[in-house]
């Protein structure tokens, strides 16, 4: 009788041998002869790796395989991480429910163009479009379930916003802020396009853009520079005019009894020091002197110059300023800086100086009058600021100048000195703690920078009512709230310092230069983390988490076959980076 053959199978064999177990794989045909099953070995497969034996087993049980890209087509591949890092902050710090309670489509599109503002700032239409279906620029208007929304509903969503800007900075404030703690205020200007906004007006521009007109706003911070209010005014506000109403805002609307504001010399002036601080029993005030009192207090010997003989600071009194505290701080480092820029404002005044002198003195056309003289100086006088260092004489036909070294001699002896005033009392706050207060200043202008910036992109403003004008920097306020946190918590892979408060107690006296820790250093000098991955900056580690996609995926072949997601597997960076901030790809 002829064999009856079967189908062929993958046998796996194990042996031991002196305790160590062996695997043998072959390729087998199993067939009944004369009514008793043989086996016959077709080939050895034990070289293969498992996975390829799989394969064979799969095939022999009659499955037909193909390769990956012949078994699916992608539809779309929409960037995910990204949106999943700003979006879970945004969610895991309650600011949604800040906003209101109960979800809604209002919230959802606000919410939409806060973590826009961070991703990718644009327009109103820009931001419709990223949203829409037909797009999806990224999974955002997906997740938020607003990829119809069109730019009518972004700005009714403005609108919605600004009427919840009270509740909203109640919150924030009951959650940085309280009883004695200390609150950072300083202003910027951004640029304006357009005239019809009665809230663009010509003013001191802080962007180098005098040519148009301006909105001012005023951002309130606490002390680790975490926004906490945002106040637009016109542009042609002066600085001191816009602490008023923080003073009213702290105190009736926030309602803190005790609080310590800070602000610079430009803010926090005499005049509002008398109107609107002394008038307000438990609000202190740190500050800085202005260049002619500190001059002053030297003309009056309450400032000895030889106070720094050994210290970098000292703490003094005057008549002038009763029940408050004056400390006095020498930066050796800022005096030269000052000397220096002095030193090149002044030559390059001469250069130009020098260039109306030869134009009097040209035997063709020669620059002639008091008032066409007196013209071509006053813009020379205008672009360099140092007036006050020359002596100058114009006639008819002559021009001539001289260094006033006796003025400039006086201003040299107070390079690198300035001049903290407060309210607070020793008890309360010591003399390096007043510095340090004063110091912390600058993560407000870090703020600005980051709102201004490429990263939110505050101006240009186009919008052309007021209340949108405001809505529109409410929003980016909120995203670098959210900004703020992500920067914090993803630290450790950016060159952001780590342990900024190591860096503070390391430095030998408030007065010295900042230094970062060395954890912060060893970053810098090796760009690596201490895992050994690249650094980055915020936006490249935001464009990096962008690779992260959710990509639309349909078998070939199969027209009854759903559609389904797959997400991109993350790198162990991008893993790290979700991990820091306690988000999850699947929202």
């Amino acid at each position: 009788m002829a064999p009856r053959s079967t189908a062929a199978h993958v046998a796996e064999i194990q042996r031991t041998y002196k305790g160590k177990t062996y695997r043998y794989f072959f390729l087998r045909r199993t067939y009944r002869e004369g009514g008793k099953v043989k086996h016959q070995t077709l080939a050895n497969l034990s070289h293969l790796p498992l996975p390829t034996l799989e394969l064979i087993r799969r095939s022999l049980r009659g499955e037909h395989l193909v390769a990956a890209e012949e078994a699916f087509e992608i539809l779309r591949t929409r960037p995910h991480g990204h949106v999943v890092a700003a979006l879970g902050t945004l969610r895991r710090l309650g600011l949604d429910r800040l906003l209101a309670a109960r979800s809604s489509r209002r919230r959802q599109l606000v919410v939409a163009m806060i973590v826009a503002r961070i991703l990718e700032p644009g327009s109103k239409l820009a931001t419709a479009r990223a949203l829409r279906r037909e797009t999806l620029q990224s999974t955002l208007g997906e997740l938020l379930g607003v990829e119809d929304a069109d730019e009518d509903e972004l700005y009714e969503a403005m609108d919605w916003l600004l009427g919840r800007q009270r509740h909203l900075e109640q919150a924030l404030a009951e959650r940085h802020l309280s009883e004695g703690s200390l609150a950072l205020y300083d202003v910027t200007s951004t640029y304006f396009e357009g005239r019809s906004c009665p809230l663009a007006r010509l003013g001191h521009s802080r962007d180098g853009r005098a040519d148009r007109p301006q909105i001012v706003f005023g951002l309130l911070t606490d002390r680790e520079g975490c926004p906490v209010a945002v106040e637009v005014f016109a542009g042609n506000t002066a600085d001191p005019m816009t602490l008023g109403s923080q003073i009213a805002k702290l105190r009736d609307r926030f309602g803190l009894r005790r609080v310590v504001l800070v602000g610079d010399r430009g803010m926090i002036t005499s005049a509002r020091i008398e109107e609107d601080f002394k008038s307000s029993a438990g609000l202190g005030w740190i500050t800085a002197l202005r260049a002619p009192q500190i001059r002053r207090l030297v003309e009056q010997g309450s400032l000895q110059l030889s106070l720094f003989d050994e210290r970098d600071l000292a703490e003094i009194q005057d008549p002038a300023y009763p029940g408050e505290r004056l400390v006095v701080c020498r930066n050796p480092l800022l005096a030269q800086e000052r000397a220096r820029k002095r030193r090149e404002l002044l030559e390059a005044t001469e250069r130009e100086l020098d260039k109306i002198v030869a134009a009097t003195e040209r035997a063709q056309r020669a620059l002639r009058g008091k008032d066409r003289i007196g013209l071509r100086l006053g813009k020379v006088l205008g672009r360099f600021k140092m007036q006050k260092h020359f002596r100058i004489s114009i006639e008819e036909t002559a021009f001539s100048y001289e260094r006033d070294a006796a003025r400039i001699a006086q201003e040299e002896a107070l390079d690198g000195l300035y001049v903290l005033r407060t309210s607070v009392s020793a008890e309360e706050m010591s003399t390096d703690e007043v510095v340090r207060s004063y110091k912390d200043l600058a993560v407000i202008e870090r703020a600005f920078r980051s709102l201004k910036s490429m990263q939110l992109r505050v101006r240009p403003i186009h919008h052309r009512k007021a209340d949108r004008v405001r809505a529109h920097v409410l929003l980016c306020m909120l995203a670098y709230y959210v900004e703020w946190h992500m920067r914090k918590a993803l630290a450790p892979l950016l060159f952001h310092d780590e342990d900024p408060v190591a860096a503070r107690a390391g430095r030998s006296s408030p007065v010295a230069p900042a230094h970062r820790s060395s954890g912060a250093e060893a970053k810098a000098r090796r760009k690596r983390t201490k895992e050994g991955t690249p650094v980055h900056s915020f936006s490249t580690l935001l464009h990096d988490l962008a690779t992260v996609a959710k990509n639309r995926l349909r078998p070939k072949g199969q027209p009854d076959a759903a559609d389904f997601d797959l997400i991109t597997t993350p790198t162990p960076l991008q893993r790290q980076a979700l991990d820091l901030l306690d988000v999850r790809l699947t929202m």
